[in-house]
């Protein structure tokens, strides 16, 4: 009895590195998934303020003047904006 019984601990032993390691996959994962959206929001943010400052001219300006100018045209700009560009559709 007392084999099957050491059997039976050294499967449980094995069984529980297992799930660690998988435990370990999963949060890897989930860090590198996180990581990716983090990136590619960050270049999406980096492309969207380069053609800010490509066509309104706004190299020179800072943060709050910047804010300021977009308020100024925002509400426009949100009224005429065509349907193909509102956010319910989705990003291509």
């Amino acid at each position: 009895m007392t084999t099957q019984m050491q059997k039976m601990l050294n499967q449980q032993k094995r069984l529980e590195v297992k799930i660690e390691r998988q435990d370990f996959k999963l949060r890897q994962n989930k860090y590198y998934e996180n990581q990716r959206a983090r990136k590619a929001r960050t270049r999406r943010l980096i492309q969207k303020g380069a053609l800010l400052e490509k066509y309104f001219q706004a190299e020179n300006l800072s943060v709050e003047q910047t804010e300021e100018l977009l308020k100024i045209f925002a509400n426009y700009v949100n009224a005429h904006k065509p349907n193909k560009l509102k956010n319910d559709q989705p990003n291509n």
